[in-house]
């Protein structure tokens, strides 16, 4: 089971990662701040009225009660894309923190195990030198 994780680990382009976590991070920045920037009272026009109106006062109301509408659910969306974006953001910056700590793993993994076949080799090299003499 573990060689089936280091199999897959060490299928993981890990210098693409760790090169492109700042990207992801800049491009989840760049939508957040245009996200945030966008002002969520945009105005929804709206081109197809009721042309079976009873009257033209009713229509009138009928196109406002449906604009309303529409700019409580831009209204609801917007603030549904900003929660959305602002999570991107931190997933990203998570990411990047993640890769960060997983590059350091390796390098550490790869000083123990340095030094663990230098203890192997030593300890050989003592049961050689004991066994000779």
């Amino acid at each position: 089971m573990a060689i089936g994780w280091l199999s897959v680990l060490s299928s993981v382009p890990w210098a693409q990662c760790i090169s492109n976590a700042p990207k992801v991070v800049d491009g989840a920045k760049k939508l957040w701040n245009a996200v945030a920037k966008k002002s969520s009272s945009q105005k929804v026009s709206e081109s197809n009225p009721q042309p079976f109106a009873a009257s033209e006062l009713q229509t009138l109301a009928n196109l406002d009660a449906r604009a309303t509408a529409i700019e409580a659910t831009v209204a609801d969306l917007h603030s549904q894309m900003l929660a959305s974006s602002e999570l991107i953001k931190e997933l990203a910056e998570q990411n990047t923190q993640l890769i960060q700590r997983i590059e350091n793993n390796r390098v550490r993994l790869l000083w123990l195990s340095s030094a663990m076949c230098l203890a192997a080799i030593v300890a050989l090299a003592g049961l050689f030198l004991a066994f000779s003499a």
